[in-house]
């Protein structure tokens, strides 16, 4: 089958689209609101929080058959990580706790952590994450204050740049692989710094060979089918 990722779209026989998923929306209400646009049957290659931003890629039509395909794809992510502070979620989902002052972090030591992320390793899901355990998601057991065990799993961190420092705030650009959870290297990378830290802002620029700079924007999106 070929693959339409450009208009003109023939939405039946299968297209995919890049989306640039909006602040707070869930992916699935990202799915449903191009559902909706499109009338026909729509799927992802792979989710976003809610307070990421993003690239995702949504297949529409007969090619949600092929989106499998997609999943196993690298991934660049651009972000902030706060430090001097921890939050239960490893991002601004709950409240901040365990403040500390981060005077004694320095530039050096920020460029020098980065450095030890990259590689193959093994990383633990957050609680508050999808991930299911005894058919439950984690976060359902978070939310009602439970921790369980949870498998580490496989995950490569190819590059790991540090664009921008502005104590307390650190700018990064990471390229993974897939089912990396970037809040848990934020939580991981405070720890290592010995002040604590979460993921202020993410967003999704790349997914295999697929670009933010290629993808619609839902508001662009809807008019342009409207005006189909």
């Amino acid at each position: 089958m070929e693959l339409t990722t450009q208009p003109p779209y023939d939405f039946k026989e299968g297209a995919l689209l890049l989306m640039d998923k909006p602040y707070e929306w869930t992916s699935f209400q990202l799915v449903k609101k191009v559902k909706y646009t499109v009338r026909e049957k729509v799927g992802h290659a792979g989710t976003l929080d809610p307070l990421a931003t993003g690239l995702m890629l949504l297949g529409v039509g007969k090619y949600t058959k092929q989106l499998e395909t997609l999943q196993g794809l690298d991934k660049t992510y651009t972000g902030t990580i706060k430090l001097g502070a921890t939050t239960a979620s490893f991002d601004r989902e709950k409240e901040e706790e365990n403040q500390v002052q981060i005077d004694s972090v320095t530039e050096e030591a920020v460029l020098d952590t980065a450095k030890s992320f990259i590689g193959e390793q093994q990383q633990v899901p957050p609680m508050y994450s999808a991930v299911k355990r005894d058919g439950k998601k984690l976060y359902e057991y978070a939310r009602k204050g439970k921790t369980v065990l949870r498998a580490a799993r496989d995950i490569t961190i190819s590059d790991f740049k540090i664009l921008d420092i502005q104590f307390p705030y650190v700018y990064f650009e990471i390229d993974c692989s897939k089912g990396t959870y970037i809040r848990s290297i934020a939580n991981d990378f405070g720890e290592a710094l010995g002040v604590g830290g979460y993921l202020y802002d993410l967003r999704r620029t790349r997914i295999g060979d697929y670009h933010l700079s290629d993808a619609w924007t839902v508001e662009d999106f809807v008019q342009h089918i409207k005006q189909l």
